[in-house]
């Protein structure tokens, strides 16, 4: 393992409510600092500075001094990797969509349980739910 890969990936940093409104408050400012941070959390600085370095540990933020003071900034480049994640699951979700919307329809037509389509779309729905 290099030593520059990250401590923390991102899917542990995003996996905490706090660290993604962290990122949310982020995508609404270039930059700004953590007493500035700190003010939009019911926690103390340290707690969000604990926060702020995971997320940092993960690339998702860079931090710089300016003064005695650090500023934050979003990196998004590392929420690339989640989006490649997310994107090869889309086609199965899409696939079962697709499949309920067609039971669903047959259903609401008033065809029998035994048609085809009725059969083949709540079979598609159970082999997706088993992903």
């Amino acid at each position: 393992m290099s030593s520059s890969s990250p401590k923390h990936d991102v899917f542990q940093a995003i996996a905490d409510p706090t660290r993604r409104k962290l990122l949310q408050l982020l995508v609404q400012e270039e930059e700004m600092p953590v007493t500035v941070i700190s003010g939009h959390f019911p926690m103390s600085r340290t707690a969000v500075s604990k926060h702020l370095r995971i997320l940092s540990d993960a690339g998702l933020v860079k931090e710089r001094k300016v003064g005695r003071e650090t500023r934050y900034r979003l990196d998004t480049e590392p929420l690339q990797e989640l989006k490649r994640w997310l994107s090869f699951y889309e086609r199965y979700w899409e696939n079962k969509m697709a499949a309920l919307k067609r039971y669903v329809e047959a259903d609401e037509s008033g065809e029998s349980g035994g048609s085809l389509e009725l059969v083949e779309a709540k079979k598609a729905l159970e082999d997706e739910s088993s992903l």
